[in-house]
This record gives C-alpha cells, structure tokens and sequence, in this order.
C-alpha cells in the first residue's frame, strides 16, 4: 500500500512538473515579443543558478566546489546546452508558435538516440529505426502544415527550423550530459552549467540592455522569465531527479511525452492560437514514434521483469 502510495504521489509530481515545461513554452513565446533572446537567456538560468546553488552546496557538503578537470565539462554544456539551445529558442519563436515549437521539440529523444548510435556505439534495430522515419515524417508534415505543395514551393516556416536546430543542440547536451553525470553527478553538473551559461551571457546582456528598451517593456515580459527560471527549471528538475531515483529513466521519461499536448493545449488558452488537423497529425506520429522507440523491449516482452 505505500509503494502504491509513493509512485502515485511520484506521477502526480511528474504530471506538475510536465505542466511546468509545457508552460515555458507559452512564457517564452510571450517574452520574446518584447525582450531579446540574449537578455531572455541570461535571466532564465542566472536566476535559476542564483536559486539553485546554495541547494548544491547544502546537499554536497565539501564537495560543491568545481574542480579543474570539471571545468571543461561544464563549459560544453553550458555553450550547447543553455546557450545554444536557448538562443535557437528563444528567436525560433519569434516566428512560429509555441505549438509547433513544443511538437518539434518532441523529437529530442529521438535525435539524441541517432546521435548515440553514431557517436556512442549505441545499436538501433530495424524496428527503431522505422520509429526514427515516422517522426521524421511528423516533423516535416507539421512544419509543411499539411501542405505537400509547400515542399515544392519552399513556403516554409524559418522558426520550425530554427526550433530544429535548437532541438538538435539539446540533443547533443543530452550525449554530453550522459557522459557527465557519473564524473560529476546531476546536482553539481547542473548548478555549474546554470552558473557559467549566465556568466558567459552577460556580457552580451548588458550590451542588449544598453541597446534595446529592456527596461521600458513593462512588468510582464519579466514574469515570464521569472516563472521559466523557477518552474519549469529549478522544480521541474528537481522533479525529474527524484523520480528518476524512485522509479527509474524510463517511467519518468514517459511524462515528457505529454509536454506537447499540454503545450498546445495551454497555447490555444493563453496564446490563441490555432489547433490545425495537420498538428494532431503530426504530433501523433512524434509521440507514438517516441514511446515505441523507448519503450519497445517493454512493450514486446511484457512478461520478463524491466530493469529500470
């Protein structure tokens, strides 16, 4: 009856904190109408950092402090994983919507896998690989809006690419990141990329605040970034890492899988924005292809015990 008790309380959290990342999405598309990307990113994880560092010092004791061969580690996933990623974010949604954004963003999981088959002699079966070709095909036929004609004429949305790109460099955070975590574990590795990502950003920040009408744009671009700071960031990490440790990677994963619904859900509330057939279309293509493509040995094999 308590474990029963403990894994409901751990879904409804996971549910919360996947409420919490599809909410970024809408914050972010309202805070890029009024601030750059730069400053947009500098303020995202130099508050997240600020939040979250005394929580690793408590927690780590002696051992929070960066060492030299650490440093960097935390310089690459900070350049690609925050920066990188959040640049092509942040402009991606300066020109398209904040639904199209979270469905293409889907397709992470799927990008890291191929690039961990390239680069980390990981194998991908056939079976895989047809998942890799369906959400391929999701991606394009929502990026085309339904329209084969598109591909011919090339009206194509520069924002679902640029939100590509950014999906693409998160990915490779996520190859990075892997190989990290047991040098430096989750909590460490985290804090410092938050801190340095800020740190290099702020140079650029303060040139974009002395050269655009930052402080002029009134409260709520800045509640924006505050409530993707704190939410989706900090709690919505925190989240995932205690689920990962009660119930495993590949149960936890399987909420992320809702983050373009509720996503797109919330932008038709908050965003009015528009639920196309093609975007139901293709957004069943990302997300079956996902869950069958983690989870096929579950699915297949459902009498042998999984190993989370």
């Amino acid at each position: 009856m308590t474990h029963k008790y403990t894994n409901l309380k751990i879904y409804l959290l996971m549910i919360m904190a996947t409420f919490f990342w599809a909410g970024a999405f809408i914050a972010a598309k309202l805070g890029v109408y009024e601030l750059s990307p730069t400053i947009l990113t500098f303020l995202r994880m130099g508050i997240a950092a600020v939040i979250i560092f005394p929580i690793m010092v408590i927690k780590l004791g002696t051992n929070w402090k960066l060492k030299k061969n650490e440093i960097k580690i935390v310089l690459a996933t900070s350049i690609v994983g925050m920066i990188g990623y959040h640049m092509f974010f942040f402009t991606a949604l300066k020109y398209t919507t904040a639904s199209n954004a979270s469905m293409i963003n889907a397709t992470n999981p799927l990008i890291t896998a191929v690039l961990a088959s390239l680069f980390a002699s990981e194998r991908i079966t056939p079976k895989k690989i047809a998942m890799l070709l369906l959400a391929f095909c999701g991606v394009v036929y929502i990026i085309i809006a339904g329209n084969i004609n598109s591909l011919a004429t090339l009206v194509l949305n520069k924002g679902d690419f640029i939100m590509l790109c950014g999906t693409f460099l998160w990915a490779v955070y996520g190859i990075i990141v892997k190989k990290a975590v047991p040098i430096m574990g989750p909590l460490k590795l985290t804090t410092y990329t938050f801190l340095f990502c800020a740190l290099i950003m702020a140079p650029f920040a303060i040139f974009a605040f002395a050269t655009t009408n930052a402080f002029s744009v009134g409260i709520n671009p800045y509640i924006a970034v505050i409530y993707m700071a704190i939410f989706p960031t900090v709690i919505g990490y925190s989240i995932q890492q205690y689920a990962i440790a009660q119930i495993g990677p590949s149960k936890a994963s399987l909420f992320i899988n809702l983050v373009p619904i509720i996503s797109t859900i919330l932008a038709v509330i908050f965003l009015n924005e528009h639920i196309r057939s093609y975007h139901l279309i293709g957004a069943t293509m990302i997300i079956t292809a996902v869950i069958v493509y983690n989870h096929s040995g579950f699915l297949i094999k459902k009498d042998k015990s999984v190993q989370d």
